[in-house]
């Protein structure tokens, strides 16, 4: 059985709202989550699991529409979904009474439920979230009923408004694969329970790669075992067996991540030393969006130090593209000595003289010595 699983989708979001780039950003959700669908075909899947918050917000009527037609373009995978904090099921949502197609199963209750496929020997367990908040750790005794049956659990959550979840007793519990939700960083936690993590990022915090886990679930038994594994066969059985009290069946599981965002949250630190301009600094980020790749979007951060009569134009490098921030964090490359010798008989030289011994020894000291000069220099020449 062959199973691919997202989560944190949040169609209906903007990210960047206002940004040059923001509104793409909404159509980049759809689009992703259709290339999911492509996906599913291309790998001949049989579940599609989505762990919750597939929208941002509780979804429009429109939305929903928009929704099942695309899951209706599935070829072999039955969809699975529960609703999570943002998209819960409220008094009024449109989830309580849509009519979905065939390939579509959501739960709507906030108390487990079990969906069957006999074709694929599965049951999958999950709720919905019926509020925002849920704060009771309701994972935590929940076991799979069916021994014959490959079992898998949809759960979101993971921190104190949201479902705390026992890591430990989950992993305890007897299903052969958890889905996990609402952690918008992927986490494999071991071969049978992992976070999808969010399939695109949503703000400049959430850096790395996003995308999707596939995997495979196989029924192992005393023929299989005893038969010579083909190569794919071989990849399975890497995975771990399922250890169920009372299980009439083992199962084998293998899975993995695939990034699949169709751009990244970058972080780049722009190094500068005493010799660099406004020019140079300039070609060094246009450098580094090009290594990188110009779909991406880049929060820089100007490190090192420069010289002491350079202020770098920040508003500049915002202008090369998808600059969400720019961050001078340089230094200036001051001559300590002949600012001294300068300024013996003022504040600045006493600054220096009180503060540059420890300066020698300690890295926060180092940093007040050339933010505290930075300070008192711009002080004096405003009263110029």
């Amino acid at each position: 059985m062959r199973f691919v699983h997202i989560a944190d989708v949040h169609l209906g979001a903007t990210p960047d709202w206002g940004m040059p780039w923001g509104e793409l950003r909404h159509k980049e959700i759809w689009d992703s989550f259709d290339r999911v669908i492509d996906v599913c075909n291309k790998e001949k899947a049989d579940l599609l699991l989505i762990a919750g918050d597939l929208f941002h917000r509780q979804p429009k009527l429109s939305e929903l529409k928009e929704l099942n037609y695309r899951l209706g373009k599935l070829n072999s995978a039955r969809a699975v979904i529960m609703a999570g904090n943002h998209d819960y099921i409220g008094a009024r949502s449109y989830y309580q009474n849509f009519e979905w197609n065939d390939r579509v199963h959501i739960f709507l209750k906030d108390t487990i439920e079990a969906v069957e496929f006999p074709d694929i020997n599965t049951v999958v367990y999950g709720l919905s979230y019926l509020s925002r908040d849920i704060t009771e750790p309701l994972y935590d005794n929940v076991k799979p009923e069916h021994k014959d049956r490959i079992n898998i659990l949809l759960a979101h959550g993971g921190d104190e408004k949201n479902i705390p979840i026992n890591r430990k007793k989950l992993l305890e519990s007897g299903f052969d694969y958890i889905a996990l939700g609402h952690i918008h960083k992927p986490e494999i936690i071991s071969e049978r329970m992992a976070y999808s993590g969010s399939l695109e990022p949503l703000d400049k915090n959430e850096i790395g790669s996003r995308g999707y886990i596939i995997g495979d679930i196989e029924i192992s038994n005393n023929a299989y075992e005893g038969l010579k594994a083909s190569a794919a066969d071989q990849a399975v059985a890497a995975g771990v067996k399922s250890a169920v009290s009372g299980r009439q069946i083992t199962t084998d599981i293998s899975i993995r991540f695939v990034p699949a965002s169709g751009r990244e949250y970058k972080r780049i630190e722009l190094e500068v030393n005493a010799g660099d301009t406004n020019g140079s600094l300039l070609d060094k980020a246009k450098e580094a969006i090009k290594s990188n790749g110009e779909r991406h979007i880049y929060s820089f951060y100007i490190k090192g130090f420069r010289d002491a009569d350079i202020k770098f134009d920040t508003e500049a490098i915002k202008k090369l593209g998808n600059i969400c921030e720019v961050t001078d964090e340089s230094l200036p490359d001051y001559d300590f000595d002949a600012l001294f010798r300068e300024n013996s008989d003022n504040l600045i030289g006493l600054f220096i003289e009180k503060i540059r011994q420890k300066a020698d020894q300690d890295e926060l000291a180092k940093k007040a010595l050339y933010y505290g000069i930075e300070a008192l220099l711009g002080a004096r020449d405003m009263n110029k």
